[in-house]
């Protein structure tokens, strides 16, 4: 029988990051990660052909920026952990040769927009400015402190005019935030998108203050250099350094509670591992509360709320590939730069085009021709071999289809049919780039929900966003603070606040409410952005 201060389900990257504060707090720390390797969605694999690295879920880092972790942890000074931060973050090339960019530079960004619209571009630069200000001041540090209760949150945000502009906008839906906004129906086109690509639907009112972080994230891009895997390692390699242990291929049983108290966990080959403090879990509210606890373990109340807890309603299929050389699109024969671009945006040509696209996925129909897509291996040459190139087109799907539901997405022959569509439609904007494919790996929602039994129906996040599952209801009244109602059980995974995307946001609060339960000095300072926005008064 062993004994930990600290037992921590799932060596994801909110686990991990749990797990190296903790460790270096000078508590005795274990990790338990049901597959065989650590990391969670930072995983890269050569998947399509040896020696190409392909990023197989997380790939897009947005708030290296932010995120306290980097600085805490000296991910970048002291672990070599690198980073590339593309000039040209997202190009939409349309079928008449012209190619919409959005660039890390402002004004670059506004070059490209008067193509277009010159009134849209200089309403994209005043807009530009507006919200990175709502990101610098509240939304970017008010992703790593503890949830506000929802009155609470209002009263707070009425007391200064950055909160009551965001207020005004939290009542809104992307769409309409983004029509009052802009005038030319292809910037309306993109921005749109950027703002929706990782989980607002686009009609969805109540959380509209997120569609400001989003426009800023769509610039703010990075990619981890070697691969998303780096960010896994390096963070692993701290918690191993401080004296902690992350085992793999371990699956759990239950989670021991006994008088209302979590005491420990329980693999499913007998073994007992107790905790002198507590057990955190990384893991979506059902698999945490009614199979690892038990219903019994819990008022009927809770059990009702973990119940009606909503997956989202889309997740992806995704196209990994391996590439003879980089494409080249058509687009860039007015300008070379386009086939640098970070994410390529292919197939929509109107608002039209990816709003029924959306509408498209909900009724579980499938379209070959929209979709986005990345090269990794063009801004970081490390994750292919000399000349050649990774690839990766990533489109929006439903988990159940509508023709055969979920299982059709085991059927091999209809999932290599389709991704040669896909690749297909972006042949078209990238002429020559299907004679480049080599090889390609295909991963559907049911294969992330295989992968990661956390990712219910391929549920990328743990959950949809929505305003009953965000901000102080995420997951639920009782655990957004990271506590649960179990003493002892802590709750640090996408589910809960402040939500997924590799934001290392809830582990990181979940560490902290581990130490201040507990009496653990915390080594790491208030994060600079957190300090500065209280004294604007805006948390």
């Amino acid at each position: 029988m062993r004994k930990y201060d600290v037992i921590i389900i799932g060596a994801g990257p909110n686990g991990l990051t749990a797990g190296a504060y903790l460790a270096k707090a000078g508590l005795k720390v274990l990790l338990l990660e049901q597959r065989n390797e650590i990391g969670g969605g930072l995983d890269t694999q050569d998947v399509a052909l040896p020696g190409y690295l392909n990023n197989l879920h997380a790939i897009y880092m947005m708030m290296v920026d932010f995120a306290p972790p980097y600085k805490d942890l000296k991910l970048e000074e002291q672990y070599n952990l690198k980073h590339v931060y593309p000039a040209l973050q997202f190009a939409m090339p349309f079928s008449d040769g012209r190619c919409l960019c959005l660039y890390s530079d402002v004004e670059r960004t506004c070059s490209s927009i008067a193509k277009f619209s010159r009134q849209d571009a200089d309403t994209y630069r005043e807009v530009y400015h507006k919200f990175r200000s709502y990101v610098q001041d509240f939304l970017g540090p008010a992703t790593y402190v503890p949830a506000v209760p929802t009155l609470d949150q209002a009263v707070k945000m009425q007391q200064t005019e950055l909160g009551r502009e965001l207020f005004e906008l939290a009542e809104k839906s992307p769409k309409e935030i983004v029509e009052e906004l802009f005038t030319n129906d292809q910037v309306r086109t993109m921005i749109l998108y950027t703002i929706c690509m990782w989980g607002l639907e686009y009609d969805t009112t109540g959380i509209g203050y997120l569609a400001p972080l989003y426009f800023n994230r769509a610039t703010n891009y990075r990619l981890c250099v070697g691969g998303s895997h780096m960010l896994a390692q390096t963070l692993h390699k701290i918690v191993t350094q401080n004296g902690g242990l992350a085992l793999t291929s371990e699956r759990i049983k239950r989670i021991i509670v006994e008088g209302g108290v979590a005491k420990g966990v329980e693999l499913e080959d007998g073994t007992i591992v107790l905790t002198d403090k507590a057990v955190l879990s990384t893991l979506d509210t059902h698999q945490t509360f009614l199979k690892l606890v038990g219903e019994e373990n819990l008022s009927p109340d809770f059990v009702g709320s973990v119940k009606s807890w909503q997956w989202e309603k889309w997740s992806f299929l995704n196209v990994h590939m391996a590439l003879e050389a980089p494409p080249s699109f058509a687009a860039a024969a007015s300008d070379p730069e386009i086939n640098n671009a970070f994410v390529y945006i292919i197939g929509f040509e109107t608002m039209e085009d990816l709003i029924s696209h959306y509408e498209a996925t909900a009724r579980g129909e499938l379209d070959e021709r929209f979709f986005d897509c990345s090269f990794p291996s063009v801004h970081d040459p490390s994750q292919a071999p000399p000349g050649k190139c990774t690839g990766l087109i990533s489109q929006r799907v439903s988990y159940r289809l509508k023709e055969g539901g979920a299982n059709r997405w085991y059927n091999f022959n209809f999932k290599q049919e389709y991704a040669e569509r896909c690749i297909a439609t972006l042949n078209k904007y990238a002429p020559g780039t299907k004679d480049k494919v080599l090889a390609k790996y295909i991963s559907t929602p049911v294969d992330i929900e295989n992968k990661f039994p956390d990712m219910v129906e391929g549920s990328i996040k743990q959950g949809l966003y929505h305003p009953l599952q965000m901000g102080y209801m995420r997951p639920n009244e009782e655990c957004s603070l990271h506590r649960s109602p179990v003493k002892g059980l802590y709750m640090g995974g996408s589910c809960t606040y402040p939500g997924g995307c590799v934001l290392l946001g809830a582990g990181y609060l979940a560490a902290a409410a581990i130490a201040e339960d507990f009496g653990i000095t915390k080594w790491w300072p208030e994060p600079e952005s957190v300090a500065e926005a209280r004294r604007k008064g805006t948390i």
